[in-house]
C-alpha cells in the first residue's frame, strides 16, 4: 500500500525548477511541508540525474537548473554570510566558489562542494551591495575586508562578468 502523501505526487512528473519551486506535472506544489520534504530528499544517480527518496519510495525528478537554490542570506556576525538553502540548511558562503553563468545568474557550491546552487533574486539582491568592479570589468565580492573575484562559469557567454 502506498504511503500517505507520496503516492499522489509519485504518479505525476515531478520537477524542481530554477524559480526554486517544486512542480507536479505543470502545477506548482504550494504545500511548504511537501516542498521541504522533497528538497530534503533529493538524491543523485551516478549518471547525474536526480530522484527523490522518501523511506522506501523513489521517484525520478527533473531538475531544471540546480537541485539547490539560495533563498536568503544571513550575517554570520564575523564579516561573512550564511546561505539559507531550499532544504532550510544553513552553511557559510564560500566566496571562492561564486560564478556568473548565462543571463548573469549567480551560483555557488554547496553541500561540501558537491552541488551547485543558484541564487534566487532575494538572495542576489541581499548580496549585491558587496559587489565591486575594477577598470577591466572584472567583478568582485567584498566580505570581511577581503576582495574575492567572481568567476565566469564555463559555457557562459562573452558578454557575462568575468
Amino acid at each position: 500500500m502506498p504511503r500517505a502523501g507520496f503516492y499522489a505526487v509519485e504518479s505525476g512528473r515531478i520537477s524542481f525548477r530554477k524559480d526554486g519551486n517544486w512542480y507536479s506535472d505543470e502545477e506548482r506544489i504550494d504545500n511548504p511541508r511537501i516542498a521541504l520534504l522533497f528538497s530534503r530528499s533529493i538524491k543523485r544517480n551516478p549518471d547525474g540525474s536526480y530522484y527523490l527518496q522518501v523511506a522506501e519510495e523513489r521517484a525520478s525528478i527533473t531538475v531544471e537548473d540546480t537541485p539547490y537554490v539560495v533563498k536568503s542570506l544571513e550575517d554570520d556576525g564575523h564579516g561573512g554570510l550564511i546561505l539559507v538553502l531550499n532544504d532550510e540548511e544553513r552553511e557559510p558562503l564560500d566566496p571562492s566558489t561564486l560564478e556568473v553563468g548565462e543571463q548573469n545568474v549567480l551560483y555557488t557550491r554547496v553541500k561540501g562542494g558537491k552541488f551547485r546552487a543558484r541564487f534566487l533574486r532575494h538572495a542576489y539582491y541581499h548580496l549585491s551591495p558587496h559587489f565591486e568592479t575594477d577598470g577591466d570589468g572584472a567583478f568582485y565580492l567584498r566580505l570581511g575586508g577581503e576582495r574575492h573575484r567572481i568567476k565566469l562559469a564555463a559555457g557562459a557567454g562573452a558578454s557575462q562578468a568575468s
